[in-house]
């Protein structure tokens, strides 16, 4: 289609490579797919180190970041050298070819500095909220000083320079209108719904199962607030019951390593694979081989308002789910999910081990969550909203007024 045929959209990310950031691949097929032409400006990271190529037809500009952050020097200097180069990137490419909108991706909410250079000339800044950062100082740090101050600053003239805004889930929308003074019209929710093209169902692996008899799968990042020393203690109680299930780990981060030690400090690392981050194929081979699925993400308030990628994606694998109980992890989960009491680590075990030793609850859990996602939260029914969105955002006529059907039965 050639709906914003003519249109050229900047993508720009801090945290994480294209086209590894999925939800943002997803955004930039989406608008690419529907004429318009889209270049990313990202950091480089391990597997993504070419500072210029192509794929699928749009243009990922990468630059060097000094460190993983780690602590409030760490952070400055990643994203002063972040800052730098989407200034002189964003310039080369607006001198290659004019864009008209700056599609900017938190964290940090700082992109906005970037985007007042080229507001003279007509282009509009658009803010993709993926996390709530004054939350996440708290998730990390546990105090609120002057940097957490300096967040929320930062948030208020993202959302004051903003000319419109999209929001993850209903919590962040609220958090855009009455934190950030946004107009509800200005507004749009568009989930990270999962692409059934991408997780595609396929039979379990063996090998990955390590002789057990279940497996308990996890893809995420490994950070702090992400929960994995409470999984190991989970897993800890586990071993103590049974000797049958082993753990498989998927993701990368900044506690990594020390998650690892962790395992092996608390003796149950024999029982736990860390993958690290893996391709897309073996991503799939991992999960699909899951008997069971966590979030053990821990009930931090950035964390309760958050909508997690890992949900939906159990979910469009037909995975039941073991998470803490938050707000919007059982908004997406619904029934497709067993919730533990929060930082309870003998009741998520004891969650986990209920749904292993039930083969009749699994299929149901699984099920569930797969038609939900199926009929209400994949990428087909949020590709819309973003189209139309754009499309009022460029001052043209919603382009989609239903769901792609022909594309979803294709899944089916």
């Amino acid at each position: 289609m050639s709906v914003f045929a003519g249109k050229h959209i900047l993508i720009v990310i801090e945290n994480l490579p294209a086209p590894f950031d999925r939800r943002v691949w997803q955004e930039a097929t989406t608008l690419k797919e529907n004429g318009a032409h889209v270049s990313i400006i990202c950091p480089k990271m391990k597997g993504y180190t070419k500072s210029y190529e192509v794929i699928n037809g749009i243009e990922i500009y990468r630059h060097k970041l000094p460190l993983e952050a780690r602590g409030a020097i760490g952070y400055l200097l990643e994203y002063s050298a972040a800052i730098f180069w989407e200034l002189v990137l964003s310039l080369k490419i607006f001198f290659k070819k004019r864009f008209h909108v700056i599609h900017g991706c938190n964290p940090p909410d700082l992109i906005f500095l970037t985007s007042l250079i080229f507001k003279p000339f007509g282009v509009k800044y658009i803010f993709d909220h993926h996390d709530i950062n004054p939350e996440l100082y708290i998730a990390k740090f546990q105090r609120k000083d002057f940097f957490y101050r300096l967040m929320l600053l930062f948030e208020k003239l993202t959302f004051y320079f903003a000319s419109f805004s999209i929001a993850t889930n209903e919590s962040y929308k609220e958090i855009a209108i009455k934190r950030g003074g946004m107009k509800p019209e200005k507004v749009q929710v568009v989930r990270s719904g999962p692409s059934l093209r991408r997780l595609k169902l396929q039979p379990p692996s063996i090998d990955v199962k390590k002789g057990k008899k279940y497996l308990v799968g996890y893809v995420g990042v490994i950070g702090e607030q992400e929960g994995l020393d409470l999984l190991m203690q989970s897993a800890k109680i586990i071993k103590s019951q049974r000797d049958d299930v082993q753990f498989a780990i998927v993701g990368g981060g900044t506690d990594l390593e020390k998650i690892i030690e962790y395992a092996k400090e608390i003796g149950v690392s024999d029982m736990v694979d860390f993958y690290g981050r893996v391709s897309d194929e073996k991503l799939l081979e991992v999960l699909n081989s899951a008997d069971v699925c966590v979030n053990p993400d821990k009930p931090t308030e950035m964390n309760n308002l958050s909508t997690m990628n890992k949900i939906m994606e159990y979910m469009a694998l037909k995975k039941p789910i073991v998470q803490f109980d938050l707000k919007e992890g059982r908004a997406s989960a619904l029934e497709a999910s067993l919730y533990a009491k929060n930082t309870e680590v003998a009741d998520f075990a004891d969650k986990i081990c209920e749904l292993l030793d039930d083969d009749a609850k699994r299929h149901k859990m699984g099920e569930y969550g797969y038609q939900r996602v199926l009929n209400e939260l994949s990428w087909d029914y949020e590709s819309v909203k973003l189209v139309n969105f754009y499309s009022k955002v460029l001052k043209l006529q919603d382009v989609h007024s239903e769901i792609p059907s022909k594309r979803l039965e294709e899944v089916k």
